[in-house]
């Protein structure tokens, strides 16, 4: 009998543990990626999520685990928002989407043991209803947006303010549900568990 394959998640988000609960996987080990994240010069934001996710799946070697990785990144055309640390930033970046279509574009990336990696990037449009100041107030007042891309978490009070959103909502959350079952499956780990 062959022992089943482990399973790495290569990140500290609580909503991607959760996410991948959502679809019975439950990952062996959670070991988060120290990688550098900053922007190389004339990427795009497909190519930057694309690029992290696959980095932080290599950055965590297992030879006996199935290491996936996920990077999320909100843009404004070509403009990558931060994953906000201060409330300055976040309310500029409430700002900056305010009333505006955006799009996010989530990569995922799923490293074998065997020196086989698969990865899927997922783009969603986001529109947001034009934010008043006092809206805005609020929502830095709850504190949602620490880290998160953009300023926002679409699982949180944020949800009010999208008017439509075309894509993954779990991608936008942080883990396309979708592509990563499929890549788990590729590789042979079983999907929606008891």
């Amino acid at each position: 009998m062959t022992t089943p394959m482990q399973l790495v998640l290569a990140s500290a988000s609580p909503r991607r543990l959760e996410l991948l609960r959502r679809i019975g996987v439950e990952p062996d080990a959670v070991r988060p990626a120290d990688i550098d994240e900053s922007e190389i010069p004339g990427e795009t934001p497909r190519q930057v999520a694309e690029r992290l996710a696959r980095s932080k799946a290599m950055a965590i070697p297992d030879d006996n685990a199935l290491v996936l990785g996920s990077d999320t990144v909100v843009a404004v055309g070509r403009r990558i928002l931060p994953k906000t640390e201060t409330e300055d930033e976040a309310r500029r970046c409430l700002e900056l989407l305010s009333g505006r279509n955006h799009r996010v574009w989530t990569g995922v990336a799923l490293a074998h043991p065997d020196g086989r990696l698969a990865s899927r990037v997922v783009e969603t449009r986001v529109s947001m209803k034009r934010l008043t100041a006092d809206e805005i107030g609020a929502y830095l007042g709850c504190g949602e947006w620490k880290g998160k891309a953009g300023g926002y978490a679409i699982q949180g009070r944020a949800e009010a303010f999208v008017t439509r959103l075309v894509g993954s909502y779990s991608g936008v959350m942080g883990l396309p549900l979708h592509e990563t079952a499929n890549l788990l499956t590729g590789f042979g780990y079983p999907v929606l568990k008891p």
